[in-house]
């Protein structure tokens, strides 16, 4: 499935809904009005899942830290959507053991019992039960793990996932269901009617320049933290919505945490939670939550963040990592729904939850929430659009909704994360083995691979397939900035594009990758993923 172009939509459409922003909570709206049979039209300006929803800490969760804040609904209903999604995108969603280490008796009591509620909040949608572990036994499933003083832990179950090619496959699904997709489209603008309601966007194709006027009965701005950007188009004066807050996560060998089940750390220094969670063959550690004033695709770490992370890390692996073991560094921004004198607030006190709001020109926003519950914020919106545009009232169906790919993997392997897709990449290779060549000694990711994300999966870029396809930027920066020539020459043979396309990608890549080294000097023992492990 190649890119949509503003010129395959046939002029005078008018969309039932069109949907503005990428990333979880588009797609999921989109996938959700598409589904139900709504002419559903969705502009993003970038990459899908290029900001926020690529930049996760991986985790499918129902919320522990919020239950100790007391929210018992958030989290149960969290819960339940945790098991709708592991249900419906088998391949890239999977049960996670999760440990806390115990210093003192009283912080095995507390967690135990915190932990049982949460499983008995789950109900039938249970990962698995919590208990407690001796320390020898603790020490036994998690070797890295700092024994001085050591109580035991306490096991919980929780879900993994990765995030950015979710947001691929619902992009996926939605086309299935009759979704129009524009990606690297720009809203410059809204359209109103002679009512004052806003009914459609002026856009911009970023990459070929060409301007367009969509229409459509309803408008839902789902930009994350970019929703007050949106909402000014229409009201300069409206007040922000959301609070952006920075999350840094570090990523390390795996032979830092050496298990494979993930480490959560309850409470640091300043009140946060940090993870330390095996993915891809890494080990990503996170996340800090820092309040920011401005909002940008490519966030960067600030260095006290790092010095955070890795100090805090430090205290509870055996071997402390420092900055020279850092393989990728990467920011991104929670679009926190503001609050009332919410300025005055630390991040850890702004509603994680979503908000929905409309304006006077019928303008619908959604902001807030988080991956896991993207699902029932979509269709929340929806029902408001339903209700707003007085559109034919349809039920919701994606409860039960599969994700393009979705298939319980009976081995463990690397294509495992394009799910049914996978068939069709060994396809390929059997039609050309030549595409059978490792793209990095390190890695087991083959040419095929790129070049059906080239025909298949709407990738523009070499940061599309590097980043948000493969993620290797995400985990091994200086092995994606190696990757990216061989991964340019694919594309534009796919995409019959000349040399000097080749070469400003590259070029754009590696300034790009630079941001994820930061100053780091990586060592001799910065190790890549050996090929084939993937699981």
């Amino acid at each position: 499935m190649k890119r949509f172009h503003q010129s395959h939509i046939p002029p005078g459409t008018v969309f039932d809904i069109i949907i503005i922003g990428g990333g979880a909570t588009g797609l999921g709206t989109a996938l959700d009005a598409a589904s139900r049979g709504f002419n559903t039209l969705l502009v993003e300006q970038s990459d899908f899942a290029k900001g926020t929803s690529s930049r996760s800490t991986k985790l499918v969760h129902g919320g522990v830290r919020y239950l100790a804040q007391g929210d018992v609904d958030l989290v149960k209903h969290a819960l339940k959507e945790r098991g709708l999604l592991w249900h419906n995108a088998r391949h890239l969603v999977s049960k996670e053991e999760f440990l806390i280490p115990c210093y003192s008796w009283f912080s095995v009591i507390k967690y135990l019992a915190g932990l049982t509620l949460y499983d008995w909040l789950a109900g039938k949608y249970s990962f698995g039960k919590s208990k407690y572990f001796s320390r020898k036994k603790s020490i036994a499933k998690m070797p890295g793990i700092k024994e001085k003083g050591l109580r035991g832990c306490i096991s919980y179950y929780d879900g993994k996932f990765d995030d950015a090619r979710l947001a691929v496959n619902l992009a996926q699904t939605a086309v299935r269901y009759g979704a129009t997709l524009l990606t690297y489209t720009k809203v410059t603008g809204l359209t109103t009617a002679s009512s004052g309601n806003i009914n459609g966007v002026v856009t911009e194709d970023v990459i070929t320049g060409n301007k367009s006027i969509f229409s459509a009965r309803v408008v839902i701005n789902a930009t994350g933290v970019f929703v007050d950007d949106i909402i000014k188009m229409s009201n300069a004066q409206a007040r922000p919505m959301v609070r952006p807050s920075q999350g840094v996560h570090i990523v390390l060998h795996k032979h830092f945490l050496n298990t494979e089940a993930a480490l959560m750390i309850p409470k640091t220094s300043d009140g946060r939670v940090l993870f330390a969670v095996p993915w891809h063959g890494h080990v990503l550690v996170g996340t800090t939550d820092t309040p920011l004033k401005e909002h940008l695709l490519e966030p960067r770490a600030l260095q006290e963040e790092i010095n955070f992370i890795l100090k805090t890390a430090g205290l509870y692996l055996a071997q402390k990592p420092l900055a020279e073991d850092i393989l990728s560094v990467f920011s991104g921004l929670r679009p926190l729904a503001a609050t009332t004198n919410s300025a005055k607030k630390s991040t850890k006190e702004i509603s994680r939850d979503h908000k929905l709001v409309v304006s006077p020109q019928n303008l619908i926003t959604i902001t807030g929430g988080k991956w896991t519950t993207y699902r029932k914020m979509a269709e929340e919106t929806v029902e408001l659009a339903i209700s707003r545009a007085e559109l034919q009232p349809r039920a919701c169906v994606t409860q039960n909704l599969p994700i393009h790919g979705s298939t319980e993997a009976t081995d463990c392997h690397y294509l495992n994360i394009y799910g049914t897709d996978r068939l069709k990449i060994e396809q390929l290779i059997m039609e050309n083995p030549a595409l059978n060549q490792n793209l990095h000694p390190g890695f087991p990711h083959v040419q095929a691979e790129v070049v059906w994300i080239a025909q298949h999966e709407m990738a523009e870029t070499v940061e599309d397939i590097l980043a948000r396809r493969l993620r290797i930027l995400f985990v091994d920066a200086k092995a994606a900035k190696e990757m990216a020539p061989t991964v340019a020459k694919l594309m534009a043979a796919v995409f019959r594009f000349d040399q000097a396309w080749e070469q400003a990608q590259v070029q754009q890549f590696h300034a790009l990758a630079n941001g994820y080294l930061g100053d780091f000097q990586f060592s001799a023992k910065s190790l890549s993923l050996e090929s084939g492990d993937q699981c």
